[in-house]
């Protein structure tokens, strides 16, 4: 029986738009007070694009390619539904879009683009990084909003924009004419403070104009109907919704997670891996910054404490530079290639900058070893055990600063996402943590999208718990033991 109230209402449809850093999805969910099933309308690639911009070669997202295959999924989830209802869209955090009387005036940059570190130093010249932690409370990170958009005045483009919004709000914007800022989201940029508002102090300080920054509103507001002329292109039904979910894709993965916050961790696993604990507070210390943790606004005012770690980007590289190499490149026949190697002697440090950018990740690996004097893997079976070893121990390193700098007693790490499937990860994780590790569900972002998304519509009530245990009665998870066994939790 859900947690969530038994109602008279019929069962209705939503669909969620959730666009990871690699990839992007369309779900579509049939959903009331006891009911949860969803099916996948649309996969599409999220792949960027290297664009020449007189000086060199920058690297963007293709975010009207990615806003097309979006709009093709809704038109497949508005054809396959009886009682569409809602929208909710989600996405990657820190990248935005600079408008000006509501049009795009460029392609946005990719976080991963090696622009940022002059943003770096000129925000850090005007705001000592102690003191813009003790404001924010955010990580640093160097593709952090605040210091890409410290880059954009420099280079004069914010003289001509009057609009900054995120991605997620950007297609907002796109499919409901109104513009907003969801706080799960702005909470990434390092411009708001831990109050929840904007810090526009601090913005005057590095040069920002507030009236860049929309009107925040709080995870699973209703911003109104698909505008009647995108709605038609769509196939949708009038009065379809959008909500703006917790649109930090994180935000919406957590949300979505059935924990008990007070005695566990969460890592969901995707291309990042976000590694953390849910607390009703910021932890903003000496020993916080140091670890290099972030707290970021959560569904109801949680605060997500965590820090990134590289995650499954590291894998992902690695099968493309083998396919650009004419290595044979399946993902399972390579973990099963490495479940039956010998694990390295020592793991590698993930959080190295060399392995952010795209490019030869075996080849930077390997450089890595050699350069500590250590063996370094050889061929893919020794390199992929190389990465999996180094992702889990990186994430029971996050697990236990999250639990010391925290005081949650953590017993138990759920683990959602992608990387959720990969089983050598999970075991290898749960025998570094020395505690029970749940995995599932996968699609975590998708459902915490589409339990807001509901919310806001009518179809489903409660508080955040109630929503978890309709994920928990509808996707048990599997649960990895340190001691090597795997039973049906």
């Amino acid at each position: 029986m859900s947690a969530c109230a038994k109602s008279r209402e019929p069962r209705g449809q939503v669909a969620a738009v959730d666009l990871g850093a690699t990839s992007g999805r369309v779900m579509l969910a049939d959903i009331g007070p006891d009911h949860l099933d969803m099916t996948t309308v649309a996969r599409f690639p999220n792949d960027p694009v290297r664009v020449w911009n007189g000086r060199r070669d920058a690297l963007h997202w293709d975010i009207t390619g990615l806003y097309g295959q979006m709009c093709r999924g809704l038109t497949a989830a508005a054809r396959t539904a009886d009682d569409l209802v809602g929208i909710g869209v989600d996405s990657w955090a820190v990248d935005y879009g600079l408008l000006r009387d509501g049009r795009l005036l460029g392609t946005p940059h990719h976080y991963r683009d090696d622009r940022t570190a002059t943003g770096v130093d000129l925000v850090h010249a005007a705001v000592d990084p102690d003191e813009l932690y003790g404001r924010n409370g955010i990580q640093f990170l160097p593709f952090n909003t605040i210091y890409q958009l410290a880059v954009e005045r420099a280079d004069g483009l914010l003289d001509s924009a009057d609009t900054v919004l995120l991605v997620p709000d950007l297609i907002n914007y796109w499919l409901t004419g109104r513009t907003a800022a969801e706080r799960t989201n702005a909470s990434t940029t390092g411009l708001l403070g831990l109050d929840g508002s904007w810090d526009t102090t601090l913005m005057q300080r590095i040069g920002l104009r507030p009236s860049l920054f929309g009107d925040i509103v709080e995870p699973g507001s209703v911003l109104g109907p698909v505008q009647p002329q995108v709605a038609a292109s769509l196939g949708v039904p009038d009065g379809v919704q959008v909500v703006s979910v917790g649109s930090h894709d994180t935000a919406s993965a957590v949300a979505a997670i059935p924990m008990r916050p007070g005695h566990s961790a969460y890592i969901s696993c995707g291309t990042w891996g976000l590694v953390g604990v849910e607390l009703p507070g910021p932890v903003v210390t000496a020993e916080s910054r140091t670890a290099n943790f972030t707290n970021e606004i959560g569904v109801e005012g949680r605060v997500r404490f965590l820090r990134n770690v590289m995650g499954t980007w590291l894998l992902s590289e690695t099968v493309r530079q083998y396919e650009r190499d004419g290595v044979p490149a399946d993902l399972a026949l390579l973990l099963e290639g490495a479940a039956n190697a010998a694990a390295p002697a020592e793991v590698f440090d993930t959080d190295d900058p060399r392995f952010l950018p795209p490019g030869d990740m075996p080849g930077r690996i390997a450089s890595w070893y050699r350069e500590h004097g250590l063996r370094a893997p050889h061929g893919p079976a020794e390199t992929v055990r190389a990465i999996v070893e180094s992702l889990a121990a990186a994430f029971a390193g996050a697990v236990d600063a999250a639990a010391r700098l925290s005081g949650v007693d953590v017993a138990t790490v759920h683990m959602v996402g992608g990387g959720c499937r990969n089983t050598l990860l999970c075991q290898l994780t749960a025998d570094r943590l020395g505690r029970p590790l749940l995995a599932g569900p996968v699609e975590a972002t998708a459902l915490g999208n589409v339990l807001l998304t509901a919310r806001a519509t009518g179809l489903v009530d409660g508080d955040l718990e109630a929503l978890r245990a309709l994920v928990s009665d509808r996707f048990p998870a599997t649960r990895y033991v340190p001691s090597g066994a795997m039973v049906s939790w």
